[in-house]
C-alpha cells in the first residue's frame, strides 16, 4: 500500500471547504520547517542564503494567512474558549515541553510563560493579534496604523516579555490579512500574476543571494530595536520599511504560485500547528548529529529537502492521534456549559 492512500482518505478535506489555503498552509509551514534544519549551517554560504530569503516571508506569510482566517474573530464566549484551548493552553505546555531538552543537553531548567522560548513566541504573538482583531476592524486606517506602530516598535528596547518587539514589529502583516477579502485572493489565481508571481520568486532569490553577506541576520527575525542592531532610527526605520515591503511582495508572489486544486498535501494543510510545534524537538536533536557532511552544498540541499518530509510527517493522523492532548487539548472540562440563545435564566 502506497504512503499516499492513508493519507488522502484521512485527511479528505470537507467538500466546501477551499483547497487552496490549506495548500497555502502546507508550503508555508515546510519553508518553516526547512529553515529550522539549516539553521546551523549558516557557515555555508549557500545556506546562510536560503536562510535569509526564506526568513524573508515565511512566518509574514503564516501571519498573512492567519490575519485573514481570524476575520470573524469576536469577543463571543466560543469564539474565546477556542482562542484559550487552541492557543493559550498549547503555548504553557509547549513552553514545558521545549523547557525539557534544555534540561537534558545542557543542564539547564528555564520557564517564564512571558518570555517566550524558540518558536513558540507564535502562540504568544497571535493570541494578542487576534484578541486585538475588533479594533483593527474599527479604524479607518488599520495598516497605516500598524506599519507605525512597528517602526516604533524598532525604537525602543522593548522587553522580551509577551514577545514585544516581534508581536508589534510583524504587526502589520496581520493587520494585512485581516483587510484582505476573496476577491483580492481570485485575482492573485490569473495566469498572468501568477506567471508574475513566479519570476518575483525568482528574482527574490538572485537578490537574497546577492545581498545576504550585506544584510544581518537580526533584522529578518524582528527580535532587536535598532540600537541593538548597531543603526540609528533613521536607519534601523528605512530598513524595517524596506522589509515589510519585501516580505509582503514576496507573500503575494508566494500565494500566486500556490495551486488552487486540490493535492495530496491539501488535507496535511488542515493541520500545520502540529507540524510547527513538535518539528522544534526534532531539530534540536537532529543538530547534533551534522557533521562534515552537511557543511556542504550538497548536505545543505538534502537537509533542506528533509524539512519537506518532516513537516508532512508531523501533519498525518498517527501523529495527530499521539499528540493531540498538546496540540489540541479538550478544554470543554474547564468551562461553563455554553447557555442555548433564547433560553430564559432559571435564576430569573
Amino acid at each position: 500500500m502506497s504512503v499516499a492512500t492513508p493519507l488522502r482518505v484521512s485527511f479528505r478535506p470537507p467538500a466546501d471547504r477551499d483547497p487552496y489555503f490549506d495548500n497555502a498552509k502546507f508550503l508555508a509551514i515546510t519553508l518553516v520547517v526547512s529553515g529550522h534544519l539549516v539553521e546551523d549551517l549558516r557557515d555555508v554560504p549557500v545556506a546562510h542564503a536560503a536562510y535569509f530569503y526564506v526568513y524573508l516571508f515565511h512566518m509574514p506569510l503564516f501571519i498573512v494567512l492567519s490575519g485573514y482566517l481570524s476575520r470573524n474573530f469576536t469577543f463571543s464566549s466560543g469564539k474565546a474558549r477556542k482562542l484559550i484551548g487552541t492557543l493559550a493552553v498549547p503555548y504553557v505546555i509547549f513552553e514545558l515541553v521545549y523547557a525539557l531538552p534544555r534540561l537534558v543537553l545542557y543542564g539547564k531548567l528555564d520557564v517564564s510563560l512571558l518570555d517566550p522560548y524558540y518558536l513558540t513566541w507564535f502562540l504568544m504573538s497571535l493570541f494578542l493579534w487576534r484578541l486585538s482583531t475588533p479594533v483593527w476592524q474599527q479604524l479607518r486606517w488599520p495598516l497605516v496604523i500598524a506599519v507605525a506602530l512597528s517602526l516604533l516598535s524598532g525604537m525602543s528596547r522593548l522587553p522580551d516579555e509577551l514577545s514585544m518587539n516581534r508581536t508589534l514589529g510583524l504587526l502589520p502583516f496581520y493587520v494585512l490579512g485581516l483587510m484582505l477579502r476573496p476577491e483580492h485572493f481570485a485575482w492573485l489565481r490569473r495566469r498572468r500574476v501568477r506567471i508574475a508571481g513566479a519570476v518575483t520568486l525568482a528574482a527574490g532569490a538572485v537578490v537574497a543571494l546577492a545581498v545576504h553577506t550585506g544584510v544581518r541576520t537580526e533584522w529578518i527575525r524582528w527580535r532587536h530595536a535598532n540600537d541593538a542592531i548597531g543603526v540609528d532610527d533613521l536607519t534601523g526605520s528605512l530598513i524595517r520599511l524596506a522589509m515589510l515591503a519585501a516580505g509582503a511582495l514576496l507573500v503575494a508572489a508566494f500565494l500566486a504560485v500556490t495551486p488552487s486544486r486540490r493535492t495530496w498535501y491539501s488535507g496535511l494543510g488542515m493541520a500545520t500547528m502540529y507540524a510547527y510545534l513538535l518539528h522544534g524537538l526534532v531539530v534540536k536533536v537532529a543538530e547534533r548529529f551534522y557533521g562534515d557532511w552537511a557543511a556542504t552544498p550538497v548536505g545543505v540541499a538534502a537537509v533542506a529537502a528533509s524539512g519537506v518530509g518532516l513537516a508532512a510527517l508531523l501533519c498525518t493522523e498517527p501523529v495527530r492521534t499521539v499528540t493531540r492532548w498538546a496540540v489540541e487539548p479538550r478544554m470543554s472540562w474547564a468551562f461553563t456549559r455554553l447557555r442555548r440563545p433564547g433560553r430564559a435564566d432559571p435564576q430569573a
